[in-house]
């Protein structure tokens, strides 16, 4: 019974041994748009934890790229609207990465059916195999952008839109005001698609080896047959998910010299799967020996289950452990959290391993440093912006002001950076949450703003107070602009037999009614607005950017860019990403570059702090992330003017995708501008937060 007793205690080390030396192959689940930001309510933050988030997806992959165990990675990818500059982080990342030693297989159903999936593909590129089903097509069709213009539907309907912009290159109200595209309109939208369309061939090109012209001359021949794209050398191998699967196995088990023989499945479906996980390993390992094995020197992640996780037999085959990148990524954050009293050595960010030797140990008042990392996602509101579930995130000037005070008063943090993922909104909000930016800099700490996806208009106005701006290529910025006005439906509510009475004491007291027109001396009032507002903006941007006004008007007057071409113009600093901004803030701090950077999420409040009532302005609590408001009643719903709207109108090209068409950002809210017509005008497919904001542009990829 002892002799028994002791062999089953001996087989029980031996397992637990082999599950933790045993290789990691980490799963990647690209159908989605990963999350940015911070989920606004405890609702939306739960219905998130299914999706990853966009920093959890560059901080797992960084991890891993100091892992010896987790050097294989495995992503399905299909058209899911994530944004381009989104898409470019994640490369990013994949790319690194790799460059530490890991392999990254992508695996497809189809790049789209039929067309739509240019920048699924793009992503692909980033990785050392492209797999795609066999029955699946290559929809590298290309980009292109289409804007509706609805003002003959307007004329009908008897509804007339009055407003103002500065200047011509504003042309969020185009959609309402023209039948067509102006010059200026036009010339923008083709700027954006020919910059865009350039970043994803020289992407394509380097990745797999062809000319730009050959790449153009297949975007142009496509959609593509699996075999054809196979042909032209886009896709590396047609299988199915058990055949990549299986590649992607054996090519663990040999990285990490594992000693476990495949095991044959059974059939002729298994016996393909073996045959293709050969070739695939023996192409992948080509790759890797090119790039160079990981450093000897970097940290071994054999104890990256110790923290507390169990794995089953499903999450086990073959010697080799399945894990979704996120759970992965969380598991190693539990880890160093649960041993951050130590001393121990910090690998850099960006998957760089440090230098034999140069490793820095946390001790004394460095240990204690973090960056505050702040996120603004979302429309720009004034005040708390609601806490309404399901409505999406927006950022709200009260949550964001008081976010940077939070900052300011803690001792630990040695810099901010700013995460802002806007389309812009009103002004004085934005000009808030900007003059609170300069408040924290001016207690000697620096700001870097990082920009995600879009960060244009009022997105970017919040920004103009940082030290840096950092930027991907494809970001959408820029929008330097404003717009106001209102929607007169006087003629549809006759129609309809509807009659208002008004009783006014003061010359101007109606001039935001939808249901009579401007007056010559109103209208003069809001060109004066525009005016002033549009100076202030340009004034700023001067200061902020250390240009002269008119050089700034030369890039200004309304006109979105991308963020290479924004660079070019010097409205950006640094093209990156987030963990880009990161060790540039942590640079300008004067902290050791040998000592990783710890981030702090601002605001990050327990569920009584979301739900209580502040006790004051400087209570943790008020700075609760908003969310985008309730519609409210008709009559308080319909008239936007009194508020300055600095609404990029092309950043729906940075937003979600469906069925290879973008939709408004903010995608599903659909906020006091519709009044209770929201969920009428969502239906519809009309631009979010009323007739004013942004047009519900489609950009097919």
């Amino acid at each position: 019974m002892a002799a028994d007793t002791a062999r089953e205690a001996l087989a029980g080390v031996r397992r637990l041994y082999a599950r933790r030396s045993a290789p990691i192959l980490l799963e990647l689940d690209l159908t989605v748009d990963p999350v940015e930001g911070v989920p606004g309510d405890p609702v939306s933050a739960a219905l998130a934890r299914r999706r990853p988030s966009l920093r959890t997806i560059v901080d797992g992959l960084r991890r891993a790229g100091q892992d010896d165990r987790a050097a294989t990675l495995i992503a399905r990818i299909a058209p899911c609207g994530t944004p381009l500059a989104r898409v470019q982080e994640i490369r990013d990342a994949v790319i690194a990465f790799r460059d530490a030693g890991g392999t990254a297989f992508a695996y497809a159903d189809a790049f789209g059916e039929f067309g739509g999936g240019t920048v699924p593909y793009y992503l692909a590129c980033a990785f050392d195999q492209i797999w795609l089903a066999p029955p699946g097509d290559l929809g590298l069709t290309g980009v292109a952008l289409e804007t509706p213009f609805l003002r003959d539907a307007l004329d009908r309907l008897g509804i007339e839109i009055q407003v103002g912009q500065r200047h011509e290159y504003k042309n969020a109200a185009n959609t309402f005001v023209e039948r067509d595209f102006t010059a200026a309109h036009r010339e923008a939208s083709e700027r954006i698609v020919v910059s865009s369309l350039s970043m994803i061939v020289d992407g394509v090109a380097a990745a797999r080896g062809l000319s730009p012209a050959r790449v153009r001359e297949l975007i142009d021949n496509a959609p593509l047959s699996a075999e054809q794209a196979r042909r032209a050398g886009l896709v590396d191998r047609l299988g199915y998910r058990d055949e990549v699967y299986a590649a992607a196995r054996a090519h663990a088990r040999r990285t990490a010299g594992a000693a476990t023989p495949a095991v044959a499945t059974a059939g002729a479906a298994g016996s393909a799967a073996g045959a293709a996980g050969a070739a695939g390993e023996a192409g992948a390992g080509a790759d890797a020996a090119a790039r160079g094995t990981r450093r000897a020197d970097a940290p071994a992640g054999g104890d990256v289950l110790a923290g507390g996780t169990a794995t089953t037999a499903e999450d086990e085959r073959d010697g080799v452990i399945m894990m979704y990148l996120a759970h992965y990524q969380r598991t190693a954050q539990r880890r160093e959290a649960s041993r951050s009293r130590l001393p121990v050595p910090m690998p850099r960010l960006g998957g760089r391993p440090a230098e034999p030797g140069g490793k820095a140990f946390r001790r004394g008042p460095e240990r204690r440093k973090v960056i505050a990392l702040i996120h603004g996602t979302g429309p720009v509101l004034l005040g708390r912006g609601g806490r309404a579930p399901l409505r999406g995130p927006a950022m709200a000037s009260d949550a964001l002001t008081a976010a940077f005070r939070a900052a300011g008063r803690d001792e630990d943090v040695a810099a901010a950076v700013f995460r802002v993922d806007s389309p812009g909104g009103s002004y004085v909000a934005s000009d808030l949450i900007r003059r609170e930016v300069e408040r924290f800099q001016a207690t000697g700490r620096p700001v870097v703003v990082s920009m995600g996806s879009v960060a244009a208009s009022g997105g970017y106005f919040v920004a103009l107070g940082a030290d840096a701006i950092v930027a991907h290529p494809g970001t959408l910025t820029g929008s330097i602009g404003v717009l106001g006005g209102k929607q007169v439906v006087r003629e549809l509510l006759d129609r309809i037999g509807v009659r208002f009475g008004a009783v006014a004491g003061g010359e101007n007291a109606l001039m935001t009614s939808p249901r009579r027109e401007f007056s010559p001396a109103e209208r003069k009032k809001l060109d004066e607005f525009l005016d002033r507002v549009y100076e202030d903006f340009v004034t700023k941007v001067a200061a902020g950017r250390r240009m002269t006004p008119e050089a700034v008007h030369e890039v200004a007057r309304g006109r979105v860019w991308t963020g290479a071409d924004a660079h070019e113009r010097g409205l950006v600093d640094v093209l990156g990403g987030l963990f880009q901004a990161c060790e540039l803030a942590w640079e300008k701090a004067g902290l050791p570059a040998s000592v990783t950077p710890r981030l702090r999420v601002l605001p990050k409040l327990a569920l009584a702090d979301r739900l209580r009532p502040p006790r004051s302005s400087e209570d943790p609590a008020a700075a609760g992330v908003g969310g985008a408001p309730l519609a409210g009643p008709l009559s308080a719903g319909w008239p936007l003017t009194g508020t300055a709207l600095l609404e990029a109108s092309l950043e729906a090209m940075a937003h979600r995708v469906a069925g290879g068409a973008y939709a408004p950002a903010g995608g599903d809210v659909f906020a006091a501008g519709w009044g209770p017509l929201a969920a009428a005008a969502a239906r519809a497919g009309l631009p979010a937060g009323g007739p004013l904001l942004m047009p519900p542009l489609g950009l097919v990829i």
